[in-house]
């Protein structure tokens, strides 16, 4: 039988690893996406007016968020277990916050500009 210990860290894996594929392609799309903007002469501006009320890349960056989300906090996990005496409860407790902290400020970030179109 598995015990829990084990179980945990292989979904802690795997959560990376998937998390790590999502951003390679969401860190490829965002990256291309604003060197064709640039080289096609838009501005700041122009690229939020076409982001902003996009419902297509509304969603587009709320998964990249997630995916940072889950990401980080696994890797920051492993880091302050390998470097520090905190207890693996408090290390947990540490990094989920950070993950949270993460997440809001993302989402917040992408509603800001999904919004700027939307605002009167």
């Amino acid at each position: 039988m598995i015990d829990n210990t084990v179980r945990s860290e292989t979904f802690l894996w795997l959560a990376q690893r998937s998390s790590a594929a999502v951003l390679a392609i969401c860190i490829t799309v965002h990256i291309i996406t604003m060197i064709l903007a640039m080289e096609g002469g838009l501005s700041t501006a122009e690229i939020a007016g076409r982001v902003g009320g996009n419902w297509g890349w509304l969603v587009f960056y709320c998964v990249f968020v997630a995916a940072v989300s889950i990401h980080a906090p696994i890797g920051l996990r492993a880091v302050l277990l390998e470097s520090t005496s905190l207890s693996s409860k408090r290390v947990g407790l540490l990094t989920m916050i950070f993950g949270l902290f993460v997440f809001t400020l993302g989402i917040r970030a992408v509603f800001g500009l999904f919004r700027l179109v939307l605002a009167p």
